[in-house]
């Protein structure tokens, strides 16, 4: 069982009653998110869900770097490869797939912890954001990094990028900075920071609490077990606090033209945020510009909507050139000198953004039914 790609445990509680423990088992590629673990961790998921002495449960991750470094993408890009506009039945696969694993820890019935611990990036994100109860330790660095790699922050990045403080979502698809644990909890990713060298205390915890079987009390059950094992620890300084309204004022409008001038010029002393918008210079045009126009559609959309519409979204990234080519530049050869096509915004069409958004076949069946 220890070289399954996810290890499943259950900590027995009082009364009979069980909390389930997923943890993800790849740490040497820092818990990528594969088409394998998602195929273990759904039906898990769904089992517990309906087993009445499953109070709750734990998704966490072996090793000490990473929770989740984000999707596993190589398999996928020897597809892009393969497949190039043509349709691509494993992206097909592996983007519904992880949606409705995504969505079903949105709506998950019972008290859910994840444990983000280290690396939360892109995929790993998508499984944390959606848990009842969100813990970041000291180490936790949390990020949406796709425009370096030509996609856009998905996994419901839509949903949740749009639901942050002022326009810090935006912010963050464009510039793929990174947040400490302070930042996530400011932005909405995280609920609280709990000091790694206490899990062993929450897990005991959780064995001996007061289960009632009941979703809302159980919730609350949870949230005093993880206050009490964070109480004391100090948050580190928030540099999304901090430059709030210097990002509010870099993300104002509803042209991004004008959002990239003011990127593209800003000098800032503080080497975060300077950083930020070098990252955002060197990102692909595709990227900001797909980022942008999800920005614009999803805000009266339901989290269902946008998991449908991020799979257009997403096929539409593999049909064209630039996801293919940012996985090569950053994972594959690693020179770090991605050829975006188009080069510029400037270049970009209200035609080429549409045609990543249509539809291409059918809807998903795992999707169809999300509500």
């Amino acid at each position: 069982m220890t070289d399954s790609v996810v290890l499943f445990n259950e900590i027995k509680a009082a009364d009979g009653r069980r909390f389930g423990v997923a943890t993800l088992n790849a740490p040497a590629s820092l818990n990528a998110l594969s088409v394998a673990m998602v195929r273990l961790l759904t039906p898990k998921l769904r089992e517990w869900a309906e087993d009445a002495g499953i109070v709750g449960v734990l998704l966490d991750a072996a090793g000490e770097k990473a929770f989740c470094a984000g999707g596993d993408l190589r398999q996928l890009y020897q597809t892009l490869l393969e497949c190039g506009p043509e349709r691509n039945e494993y992206a097909e696969r592996f983007f519904a797939e992880e949606y409705e694993l995504d969505h079903l820890i949105h709506t998950f019935p019972k008290p859910f912890l994840c444990w983000g611990h280290g690396i939360v990036m892109g995929g790993g994100v998508g499984l944390m954001s959606g848990a009842s109860h969100r813990v970041v330790t000291a180490q936790s660095r949390v990020a949406m990094p796709e425009i370096n790699i030509g996609l856009y922050p998905d996994v419901g990045g839509s949903w949740f990028l749009r639901r942050m403080p002022g326009r810090v979502g935006l912010f963050l698809a464009l510039t793929a900075a990174p947040l400490n644990a302070a930042d996530a909890i400011f932005c909405g990713l995280a609920d609280l920071l709990v000091p790694h060298e206490k899990k062993t205390q929450v897990l005991e915890s959780i064995a001996s609490a007061p289960w009632q079987a009941e979703p809302q009390a159980d919730r609350a059950t949870l949230s005093r077990v993880l206050a009490q094992a964070g109480e004391g620890a100090g948050l580190p300084p928030s540099k999304l606090r901090e430059h709030f309204d210097t990002i509010n004022a870099l993300m104002a409008g509803d042209d991004l033209l004008d959002i990239a001038k003011r990127l593209r010029k800003l000098q800032h002393e503080d080497p975060w945020l300077q950083t930020a918008a070098k990252t955002f210079a060197k990102g692909a045009p595709s990227s900001a510009a797909l980022s942008f126009a999800l920005w614009q559609r999803v805000p009266r959309m339901s989290l269902a909507e946008v998991f449908r519409l991020e799979y257009w979204a997403s096929l539409g990234f593999c049909a064209h050139k630039d996801f293919a080519e940012g996985i090569r530049a950053v994972l594959v050869d690693k020179d770090r000198n991605p050829r975006w096509s188009p080069a510029t915004l400037e270049e970009i069409t209200p035609a080429f953004i549409e045609d990543h958004l249509r539809p291409r076949g059918e809807m998903a069946p795992e999707l169809v039914s999300l509500a």
